[in-house]
C-alpha cells in the first residue's frame, strides 16, 4: 500500500512539474509568434526569427550587490581618496550602508 501512495505522489509531482514548464514554453511561444506577426515575416525570415526567439535565454533579473561586491568598491574609493583613520572608518561605514 505505502509503494503505490508512494508512486501516486511521485507521478502527481512530476506532473506539475512538467505542466508548469510547459506553460512556460506556451508563453515564450505566444511572446514569439506576437513579434514576427507585428514586423510580418515570411518563409525564411520567420523560421529563422522564430529559432533565435525561442532558443533565447530568459533574462535573469540584476542581483543586487553582495556585501563582498559593496567592500571591494568601497575600499577602492577609499583608496583613490587616500582616507586614512577615522576618516576612512567613517567613509567605509557610510559607505557600506548605503544601498
Amino acid at each position: 500500500m505505502k509503494k503505490i501512495l508512494t508512486l501516486l505522489a511521485l507521478g502527481m509531482a512530476l506532473t506539475v512539474g512538467v505542466a508548469h514548464a510547459a506553460s512556460d514554453q506556451q508563453n515564450k511561444m505566444k511572446t514569439c509568434n506576437a513579434d514576427p506577426k507585428a514586423k510580418e515575416l515570411k518563409g525564411d525570415e520567420r523560421k529563422a526569427f522564430m529559432k533565435e526567439c525561442l532558443s533565447a535565454k530568459k533574462e535573469e533579473p540584476a542581483k543586487p550587490a553582495t556585501q563582498q561586491d559593496k567592500m571591494k568598491t568601497c575600499n577602492a574609493d577609499a583608496k583613490t581618496k587616500a582616507l586614512k583613520g577615522d576618516e576612512r572608518k567613517a567613509f567605509m561605514k557610510e559607505c557600506l550602508s548605503a544601498k
